[in-house]
């Protein structure tokens, strides 16, 4: 089965060599920059601790990676289509490989803030690449597969991230405390640095044409509209919302919009803009875009708020959990998630593009039982772990269906931004939940009022996807 839309356009030739080995390596190196997002958060009071770093130094800590990766998302798709997808996500893997061990070898907060910085910029270099290699390596049913995969992926890995924080730390590896959760990925980056040549393609694929111009103007603009939104999101919280961060995300929608016109513009007259409009209005994206930035906003908020539950004193409230078990809450819902990931493609065909409205429905109900059982600093048990493993399931729905939906048959040409678009629209809505819904649970203490607003939001979302649905079908070849 494959989802196709009408007109198509022609898809990328399958690549010769080993695709088996390019989808691993991809797709191993995406599960391991995604740990990295949220792997830290587990660590951080061992951290703080060790090298006596304020609240607002261990804020740039967590954030400093998110910051640079989503604000050099795009540009690092563009690049990856300038001078070959392979070639970048090889440049990037190193430098991220090499970041991560600085990480773990940092003696100062200013150190760490550096390198977590030269992580995010690794990371926006080689992720790019991964959904770019996909669309140009796979076609027809090979490509619905590794980009279901790469669904997976991206959807268990924010949970498996806190389980991996959780063990790492409570393990004390060599009694590395928190720097595990750093050097972990040495070993992993250069074993992917050894296979890289053997799998990936390091030249520019010669079917996409002359290399496109990289649009400085739009480059900037872009850079600059992420950054004001994205600093203010993370950091807003910890500072109390001050005027500066409301200043700072009016300014960043502004830009965003100046790029939008900026973009079409430039297309209009023959030129090559950062982000291609015809990508953008092609069937289903801009829909799609819409889907994923609120599927993420409520994983992310959904994600953080139980964090903070399950690990704030019993005193303030929460559950007075421990590392290894707040990280073992997540378990269910990631493996739910990544098995529906998988095996959402055997419904029948007829009844797939249901499955994101179906799939935020069921998530705005687990949502709301998930608030009642964890009214009144009740514990976890059984029903609870129900419901977290069905939102799993309900979060899958949405999301896996959706990015394949988009994906599946953007043109060759259009793989890099709408790579960049999407992952950027992942991190921004994922961002943008842990902002407004970590703000509802921080200023209760009770996670009741956060889960009935992101009920609310994939109640919205729901109604969004129903009312314009976009213009696909499945079909079987």
């Amino acid at each position: 089965m494959t989802l196709s839309t009408s007109p198509s356009p022609t898809p990328a030739a399958p690549a010769r060599g080993r695709p088996a080995l390019l989808l691993t390596i991809v797709l191993l190196a995406q599960f391991m920059s995604l740990l990295d997002v949220f792997i830290v958060n587990v660590a951080g009071p061992t951290l703080q601790a060790e090298l006596n770093a304020s609240g607002g130094e261990l804020q740039l800590i967590i954030a400093g990676y998110t910051i640079a990766y989503a604000v050099l998302l795009v540009t690092g798709a563009r690049l990856g289509g300038r001078h070959g997808p392979g070639r970048l996500f090889l440049t990037g893997l190193a430098l991220f490989t090499a970041s991560s061990l600085a990480c773990g070898l940092a003696g100062s907060t200013a150190t760490l803030v550096a390198a977590r910085l030269a992580q995010g910029t690794g990371a926006a270099l080689m992720l790019p690449q991964v959904l770019s290699l996909i669309q140009l390596t796979f076609a027809g049913q090979a490509r619905i597969r590794a980009l279901t995969g790469y669904a997976a992926v991206v959807a268990t890995g924010a949970a498996a991230g806190q389980l991996a924080g959780g063990l790492l730390v409570s393990a004390d590896l060599f009694g590395w405390g928190w720097r595990a959760v750093f050097l972990v990925n040495v070993p992993i980056g250069v074993t992917l640095l050894f296979l890289v040549p053997r799998g990936l393609p390091l030249s520019r694929p010669a079917h996409t044409g002359r290399p496109r111009g990289l649009d400085p103007t739009g480059l900037l603009v872009l850079t600059t509209a992420v950054t004001l939104i994205t600093v203010p999101l993370v950091l807003g919280q910890e500072r109390d919302w001050p005027l500066w961060c409301w200043l700072s995300l009016a300014a960043g929608a502004a830009l965003a919009a100046l790029l939008a016109h900026h973009s079409t513009r430039l297309a209009a007259r023959g030129g090559e803009p950062l982000i291609a409009p015809r990508m953008l209005t092609s069937p289903g994206m801009p829909l799609a875009v819409l889907r994923i930035f609120l599927t993420m906003a409520i994983n992310g908020g959904n994600l953080f708020v139980l964090s903070l539950h399950v690990q704030a004193p019993e005193a303030a409230g929460g559950l007075g959990y421990g590392a290894l078990r707040a990280g073992l809450v997540f378990l269910p819902a990631s493996l739910a998630f990544g098995a529906v990931s998988l095996l959402w493609r055997r419904v029948p065909a007829h009844r797939q593009p249901a499955l994101p409205t179906t799939g935020l429905l069921l998530s705005a109900a687990c949502l709301l039982a998930c608030g009642l059982l964890l009214r009144d600093g009740a514990d976890i048990g059984v029903p609870t772990m129900t419901v977290f493993a069905l939102t799993g399931v309900a979060l899958a729905l949405a999301y896996g269906p959706t990015l394949t939906g988009a994906l599946a048959l953007v043109r060759p040409e259009d793989a890099a931004d709408a790579s960049g678009v999407t992952m950027m629209t992942t991190q921004l809505g994922m961002l943008t939940g842990i902002a407004a819904i970590g703000t509802l649970y921080l200023d209760r203490g009770d996670p009741w009022p956060a889960m009935v607003a992101l009920a609310l939001v994939a109640t919205a979302a729901a109604a969004a996807g129903a009312v314009a649905r976009p213009a696909t079908r499945v079909k079987r070849r």
